[in-house]
């Protein structure tokens, strides 16, 4: 996909410990996602703003936040909203599929195996 002059990392080059916000629903965040990301679903997502503003307080320094869906499209629509927000914000290409593809570690809440929805 293609989204112009949006920000954007590889799922490979996320660090392992980038602040990952994950913008699937809560069906797609239940099969599996990535261990310490912040969970605000898209439909969601700007009733719920102050959320990723506490979590990124919370860290020392301004974290760059690596957004993901399913795909890159969501995400990507809420990393050109961040960035209008003055965020450093990054959209995460192909989001869990590519991270899923690249071997990236994936955990569920339940402790079933995670997978990609």
């Amino acid at each position: 996909m293609n989204f112009g002059p949006l920000p954007s990392v590889d799922a490979t080059a996320v660090p392992s410990e980038g602040f990952v916000l994950d913008v699937r629903e809560d069906d797609e965040w239940a099969a599996g996602h990535v261990e310490g990301a912040l969970h605000i679903p898209m439909s969601d997502f700007v009733a719920r703003f102050g959320e990723l503003t506490e979590a990124m307080d919370s860290i020392e320094g301004a974290p760059r936040v690596h957004v993901m869906c399913r795909v890159g499209g969501r995400s990507a629509q809420v990393t050109q909203y961040l960035v209008r927000q003055e965020v450093d914000a990054v959209n995460i290409d192909g989001g869990m599929q590519a991270w899923d593809a690249a071997g990236r570690p994936m955990v569920t809440d339940n402790g079933n195996p995670a997978f990609v929805l």
